[in-house]
């Protein structure tokens, strides 16, 4: 259950903005692929959205909205149709055209969306427009013309860990983005030091002001997960994810591969998600002769994620460099459920959990069965890891470090100051506010 009002008594953001709104707040959001309109159908109910482990940030804004008596306009990229007015809540999903093209036809659906985005924000009257998702973020400048203060929510890397050669329009894009996340919104929202660090890079650190934020679960999500059974035999290593390539889950089979060619048998592997590749895994799976040690389970409801982590022993996050991976919320849930994570720099939230992880270089699949062994064979080193999952679980239950308080603080901050159009538009000079 989700416990109404908690944020009142954690800071007096809220209040805050609620006395210095000089206008009634309207706030356009531009969530990313979740199915937003089911989980506001829980969050009516008073409850969290089943389907997911950690506290979704489509619940977290319908928070924020309440509390702040707002009236808010939703849209997401969600690929399921559907659309919902209910009192001060309008949310419609609507996909980004061309969004897994390449090129031009790539770069054309990221300018139509920002532009159907801008029409969205005009029809409401936002004041302000909170992006997630679906558009180049320069296009939002378009927003700020029109005086509604953007507040971008970065929740990827703006490049991947090991930077290869851009394109020309890549090239173009980041300069123009960095010139907006300089001068052209209002205040931006970061998941990870990794991001944050990345836009003082693309900015020269002018940047508008970053807030980062840590994600959030509920104690009961992990309250009924067993501890790690000590020196248990098959020793279990858990993979939770998105079924892709670039999630390094094929990874993960030729690693089974190399402990069943080792004679290591004494290993199992759970792959839980769903995915596009999901249906060539389970080919992989079955074409390498390990059908009886690596198990494909798909899509897993919470219940069965409970079963899944309560009978593992390591959780693997094996994501490739090729991976624009802004956090990865399975490395704070892996040790949230008490089991040290193996993974490498390409996932940022190990910035956080560092004691609590194996670390191993990015796309080395014999380091990542190395360290799978030493976890397994080193009593010592798997208690050690054990043990520091108990010291980093609090800070993801620390409501004042999540996404909304964030949000209520920078939207307090941001009001302080009017609205005004771009320098370079009016003529004026100094800082854009």
């Amino acid at each position: 259950m989700r416990v109404k009002g908690g944020r009142k008594n954690e800071g007096d953001s809220s209040a805050a903005l609620t006395v210095c709104m000089s206008k009634p707040l309207r706030i356009l959001y531009a969530a990313g692929p979740g199915n937003v309109l089911g989980t506001y159908r829980h969050w009516k109910e008073g409850k969290d959205d089943p389907t997911q482990i950690a506290m979704t940030y489509s619940g977290q804004f319908y928070d924020v909205v309440r509390d702040l008596d707002a009236r808010a306009y939703v849209i997401a990229t969600c690929p399921i149709p559907g659309k919902l007015k209910d009192g001060n809540f309008r949310i419609v999903h609507r996909t980004v055209p061309f969004e897994n093209s390449s090129g031009f036809l790539y770069h054309l659906g990221q300018f139509y969306y920002g532009f159907r985005l801008l029409l969205s924000a005009l029809r409401v009257r936002a004041n302000v427009a909170v992006v997630c998702a679906g558009t180049h973020w320069f296009v939002l400048w378009l927003m700020t013309m029109m005086r509604i203060k953007v507040v971008p929510t970065l929740h990827c890397v703006l490049w991947t860990k090991v930077r290869r050669r851009n394109t020309f329009f890549q090239n173009i894009v980041q300069i123009f983005n960095g010139w907006f996340f300089r001068h052209g919104c209002a205040a931006i929202i970061s998941v990870s030091e990794e991001i944050t660090r990345q836009v003082g890079e693309l900015t020269s650190n002018k940047s508008k002001p970053v807030t980062t934020f840590v994600p959030q679960y509920r104690r009961s999500s992990f309250a009924k997960i067993r501890p790690p059974q000590e020196n248990s035999s098959p020793f279990n290593v858990l993979y939770v994810g998105r079924i892709e390539r670039n999630k390094g889950v094929f990874d993960v089979v030729e690693i089974a591969r190399i402990f069943n060619q080792t004679g290591r048998t004494d290993f199992t592997f759970d792959l839980c998600g769903a995915g596009s590749a999901l249906q060539d895994l389970r080919k992989a799976i079955e074409l390498a002769g390990l059908s009886r040690t690596v198990r494909c389970h798909g899509h897993c409801d919470q219940p069965t994620m409970t079963e899944m982590y309560s009978r593992s022993n390591v959780v693997i996050v094996p994501t490739t460099s090729d991976f624009i991976e802004g956090f990865n919320k399975v490395v704070a849930e892996g040790v949230l459920s008490g089991r040290p994570v193996i993974t490498s720099s390409v996932c940022p939230a190990l910035a956080l959990v560092r004691d609590s992880v194996l670390e191993v270089p990015p796309d080395d699949v014999p380091a990542y069965a190395q360290a799978i062994l030493q976890l397994r064979d080193n009593t010592e080193l798997y208690h050690a890891k054990c043990r520091a999952c108990e010291t980093a679980k609090e800070q993801f239950y620390e409501p004042r470090k999540g996404w909304a308080a964030v949000l209520e603080r920078v939207l307090a901050s941001i009001d302080r100051h009017p609205s005004q159009s771009p320098t370079w538009l009016s003529g004026a000079t100094g800082k854009v506010s």
